[in-house]
Order: structure tokens, then C-alpha cells, then sequence
């Protein structure tokens, strides 16, 4: 699973990149300080089920802090977007470009109206972050518009002559998007486009078509970033009036709290809803002075949101869920003694077929029932999992 950082230039989505990897890439008060993606790892959170198996210790060879489990995600940050990228402007064609290979989307908005349309600087409050959101969707709606429209008389021409189907013409155009062919023709169907003439398709048909295919392939989540800021609270309240699901998110506050938790000064775990400094002493009077300002903040928000984004992009919007495969059932370890080495991210639906390949193709292809650890239940190919199913695979074929 790959999640892509977008929005406009300057709005902190570098700072979100670092907040969210514990990561250090650069950030600077001028648009395209990101030209090159950064590329790096996050984690969900999740609650293990090393608790209710009563395990002694954290398990071995994984990310559990007293119970809590942080499950790898990869994050990519890509350059800032301008007003026509689709066409090409700014860094555009390379925006969307690495855009491209994500699963969902995290759009960081500067909340609190500090930026203006090409992401220069302006007093806070004068900028319009309902805009912002707009005009980033309106690109990429754009964006797959161009890819799908371009050549449309020859699409037309080859699916006469060639006696082709609509939805395999489409697939291959967006093969670079990631789209499935699934997906192509269930969003056909809803526009009731799937029995009608590709010549006789008006304009407004395609591009219904393309922000429908763009919404439902590379789902968002908006991140309200800088919502520490005197000027976001208002333009929260009006971008809900409108209907938008937005998290407020302060991606410098959580960049303290990692780097001072990193260093020693205090305990945070990504999430918690509070700190504990180790040794005040420690802290000079601005330390001081800057933890006491983000303690009021989570106060107010419960937290510093750039958890509960990550959380809600996987979770919520991408739909995944959360199994622990063992090799062992009754240790609950692999075969080097781990205790719940692993704990995967999988799509809602998946398998226990499709979990043994994704583990090993070998485990797949020599697949015989899996193992419900909790119930001792033999499980079928098709069984569908849940979440926190702890399973063991049990194949023909060991591991390659």
C-alpha cells in the first residue's frame, strides 16, 4: 500500500511527510521545495492482539509499545500543485505523475488561510482553504480527463473495426492509473453508460466519467493542516457547513513530540492524546513554553490528528483490516520462535487463499486450509477474514 502527500505549494505537506515518517526531509517557506518525491515509511495504529492472547512480553521482530501495535504503511510526498498542472504548469506533469502510483490520497490544505492561490505567503486568515480543496480536485479530475479524452476519435474508430469492448479500450488507456478493469465497468453501468455508443458519449459524459473513475481510484482524505493557527476554527466550521470530511491536523506540533520522544525528553506515543516530560529540568524556558502550547492543543483536538489521518486513510477510506499470520498456533510464532511476528494490512474481502500468496507464492500454489487460531477452525479457500484474524496457512509447499 502506497499513500500519497498532495495539495497546493507551502502548505505543509512536507512538514506532514516528516510529522508522520520521524523523518527529516527539507521544508522552506517558498513553493516547490519539494521537487523530488520523498519516499518513506508510516505507521498505523492499531490495538494487538497480544493482550488478549495474553502474550508476556512485546512480541518479537515487530512495533509494539505496551500493546499497541504500529503496522508499516509507505508514504510518498510529492511536489506542490499550481493552477493548470494538468496542462503542464509548475511541476505538473511530474506531480501527477508520481501521484499516480498511490492507493489513496492525504490532501493537506492550509487551514488556516495563511497561503494564497499559488502558495505564496499572506496573513494568516486571507487565504481560502475551501478554494484550495476545489481547485486541487478540479486538476486531478482534469488530469484524467486529458488521459481518457485524448484520441477519443480513434478510440471510437477501433472499437468499430476491431469489435472491442468499451471497458477493455479504457483499461488499457488508464493502465498507467492503476484502475482496474472492475471498477471501469461498475462506474459504466452507474452512469448508464455501458450499453450506449462511445461516439455518441458528449463531453460532459466523459468527464463525469473521469471524476467519478478519479474519486472512486484514488479515494482522499483532507488533512486541515496548520489548524493550531488563530484563523482555522472559522474555516473548519464553514468547509463542514459544506459537506467535506476534513481531520484538523497540526504537523509541526507532532514533529516536537516525535523528536523530543526520540531524544529522551519525554513519552509520546503517535496518537496519544497527552506527553509526559522525563525530566523538566532538561527543557529550556522555549521547550517549556512550546510543549505547553501543544498541550492545550490536544486539549481541544484529543490529539494532533496526523495519526488518526493515517489511521483513517487505511482504515476508512482504503477499507483494510488488520491479520496476524503465525506459523506456528499454539506458540503463536514463525518458525524462529517470533512471537506474532507480523501483523498485515489487507483489503476488507480478502481470503485465505489470497492472504497465503501474499505471504509466499509458494504458500498460494501448494495451499491446502488455513488455521483459526482462535477457534482452531479449519478455514477453505474462500473463506473471507476478519479483523484481527490470527492464521496459520497450512500448504504443500513451505516458503521459498
Amino acid at each position: 500500500m502506497l499513500i500519497g502527500l498532495i495539495g497546493k505549494a507551502n502548505v505543509g505537506k512536507s512538514t506532514f511527510f516528516n510529522a508522520s515518517t520521524n523523518l527529516s526531509v527539507h521544508t522552506a517557506n517558498y513553493p516547490f521545495t519539494t521537487i523530488n518525491p520523498n519516499l518513506g515509511v508510516t505507521h498505523v495504529r492499531v490495538n494487538c492482539v497480544c493482550r488478549e492472547f495474553e502474550v508476556q512480553d512485546n512480541p518479537n521482530n515487530s512495533m509494539c509499545i505496551d500493546g499497541i501495535r504500529f503496522i508499516p504503511v509507505k508514504i510518498i510526498d510529492v511536489a506542490g500543485l499550481v493552477p493548470g498542472a494538468h496542462l503542464g504548469k509548475g511541476l505538473g506533469n511530474k506531480f501527477l505523475d508520481d501521484s499516480r502510483q498511490a492507493d489513496g490520497l492525504i490532501h493537506v490544505v492550509d487551514i488556516s488561510g495563511s497561503t494564497d492561490f499559488e502558495g505564496r505567503f499572506i496573513d494568516p486568515g486571507n487565504g481560502d482553504p475551501l478554494e484550495d480543496i476545489k481547485f486541487v480536485e478540479e486538476e486531478f479530475d482534469l488530469w484524467f480527463f486529458s488521459i481518457i479524452n485524448k484520441d477519443w476519435n480513434k478510440t471510437v474508430k477501433d472499437l468499430e473495426t476491431r469489435n472491442l469492448k468499451i471497458e477493455d479500450v479504457l483499461y488499457k488507456k488508464m493502465s498507467g492509473l492503476a484502475v482496474p478493469e472492475q471498477l471501469i465497468i461498475e462506474t459504466l453501468m452507474e452512469l448508464g453508460l455501458k450499453g450506449k455508443r462511445p461516439d455518441e458519449w458528449t463531453h460532459d459524459e466523459i468527464l463525469n466519467f473521469a471524476k467519478k473513475i478519479r474519486k472512486k481510484s484514488k479515494p482522499l482524505i483532507i488533512a486541515a493542516n496548520k489548524s493550531d493557527l488563530h484563523s482555522s476554527e472559522e474555516n473548519i466550521k464553514k468547509i463542514r457547513e459544506k459537506g467535506y470530511q476534513i481531520v484538523p491536523c497540526a504537523s509541526e506540533a507532532e514533529v516536537v513530540l516525535r523528536r523530543a520522544s526520540t531524544k529522551g525528553l519525554l513519552f509520546y506515543l503517535p496518537g496519544d492524546s497527552d506527553f509526559k516530560i522525563k525530566n523538566e529540568e532538561s527543557l529550556n524556558l522555549q521547550q517549556r513554553h512550546a510543549l505547553e502550547l501543544i498541550k492545550q492543543y490536544l486539549k481541544k483536538y484529543g490529539t494532533t490528528g496526523i495519526q488518526e489521518i493515517i489511521n483513517k486513510i487505511c482504515f476508512d477510506v482504503l477499507k483494510t483490516i488488520v491479520v496476524y499470520p503465525v506459523e506456528d498456533d499454539i506458540k503463536l510464532s514463525d518458525k524462529k520462535g517470533n512471537v506474532l511476528p507480523h501483523a498485515l494490512l489487507v483489503n476488507k474481502g480478502t481470503t485465505a487463499k489470497v492472504l497465503a500468496t501474499m505471504i509466499h507464492a509458494d504458500l498460494g500454489n501448494g495451499f491446502l486450509y488455513a488455521i483459526d487460531v482462535r477457534t482452531n477452525q479449519r478455514l477453505g479457500a474462500e473463506h473471507v477474514l476478519n479483523n484481527n484474524d490470527v492464521i496459520k496457512i497450512v500448504s504443500t509447499t513451505r516458503r521459498g
